[in-house]
């Protein structure tokens, strides 16, 4: 005892401080005093319960007894998954899974841990308020459009809210919008039924150009066909006429119309029996009645022009009937104006030799009665439709 009282008080201090010392880096007090903190994350210090400061990454120290540590605040982007039923404007109910991805600010680590006290409910909150909003004022066509308008206004709106507690929102996602089974049955059946309307139009289409092609090709065909045919036939003619010209000089006197009859005669018979799988019936088939058709056919013609000719004379006749009764009428009329006009003068004559006589002295009572007589005369062959003659004086 007396050894140890010799050393002295500050050695003894000496001697407690280094055991404590040890005591702290080697026990249960060294936990207590220092602690790390991860990267990407945050601890909160408190003292007594109050706010004391933020740990940042790396190895940090706190008073011991009298200071603690929060669970750490992660500051990497996390993603919270909403699932919201829903209807739409017109009536279906539909399930949108919504996916939120959000951060906590590293200069806003206080306010995301004080203010709120669990964040994740109130960002599910705003998203359910957000998307049910939109699907109430869209049909459910209008709402598969529109997946990126209504993330776009959650984002809007979960980053205007959650900005005031220390969140800042990365990114807003409706993954998808999924209806009742049978509705999605029915918007299957209605968009294949879309489908097969568009298909057939399209095959429609396509078989109305093939046809008008063909037709195109049909019709340029016959074209071709038929200046072949007039081709050969004009060959055939000229060929017929040297014919003719050879078989006049040699004495026969046939005509040119039974030879071309006879080489068409030939060459159908040659066309039938070609290749002996035709159904063609030739009438007639011996080549002496070619001649009674032939007469028949010249006949036929004959008739055709003889009544040509008989209804043109026919025209020509009412038409020369029509003018002649035209031109007498027009001279009737002429020499009724013409009669009309001598009447007239007759008339101003005898008024005129009425004046004269009344310009005498005791002969006026008689020329007076002239003139009346006259004019009474002339009215009277007027009204009768003869022709008016000056009257004869006593």
């Amino acid at each position: 005892m007396e050894a140890l009282f010799g050393l002295g008080i500050g050695a003894v201090v000496l001697i407690v401080v280094v055991i404590i010392v040890a005591a702290l880096l080697f026990g249960g007090l060294r936990t207590s005093i220092f602690f790390t903190v991860k990267t990407q994350e945050n601890v909160i210090v408190e003292r007594f319960g109050k706010f004391k400061k933020v740990a940042r990454p790396g190895l940090n120290t706190k008073a011991p007894f009298i200071e603690t540590t929060t669970k750490p605040i992660s500051l990497r982007v996390q993603q919270l998954g909403v699932d919201i039923e829903s209807k739409t404007k017109d009536n279906v109910f539909v399930n949108v899974p919504v996916a939120v991805q959000y951060v906590v600010g590293e200069d806003n680590v206080v306010d995301a841990y004080y203010r709120l006290a669990n964040p994740e409910e109130q960002i599910r909150s705003y998203v359910f308020d957000t998307v049910r909003s939109a699907l109430s004022s869209l049909t459910l066509d209008s709402a598969f459009e529109s997946k990126d308008d209504i993330a776009h206004n959650v984002e809007q709106r979960l980053s205007q809210s959650m900005a005031a507690y220390g969140f800042r929102i990365v990114n807003t996602l409706v993954t998808d919008i999924s209806p009742d089974s049978r509705v999605r049955d029915s918007m299957n059946s209605i968009n294949a039924a879309q489908r097969d309307r568009v298909a057939a139009q399209s095959l429609a289409e396509a078989d109305k150009i093939k046809r008008v092609t063909q037709a195109e090709a049909d019709a340029e065909a016959m074209r071709l066909h038929g200046e072949g045919v007039a081709a050969q036939r004009k060959a055939i003619a000229d060929g017929i006429a040297v014919q003719y010209e050879r078989l006049s000089e040699v004495g026969i006197s046939d005509s040119a119309e039974q030879l071309l009859m006879m080489t068409q005669y030939f060459d159908a018979m040659q066309e039938v029996a070609r290749g002996g799988r035709s159904n063609v019936l030739f009438m007639p088939s011996n080549p002496g009645g070619l001649g009674e058709m032939m007469g028949e056919i010249r006949n036929t013609l004959f008739s055709a022009q003889a009544n040509d000719r008989g209804t043109a004379m026919a025209d020509e006749w009412e038409e020369q009937s029509a003018q002649e009764a035209s031109r007498r009428a027009a001279r009737a009329r002429q020499q009724a104006q013409q009669q009309a006009q001598e009447a007239q003068q007759q008339v101003e004559r005898s008024r005129q030799q009425s004046s004269q006589q009344q310009g005498h002295g005791q002969g006026q009572g008689r020329p007076r009665d002239l003139g009346q007589r006259a004019q009474q005369w002339v009215q009277d062959q007027q009204n009768r439709g003869i022709p008016p003659q000056p009257p004869h004086q006593p």
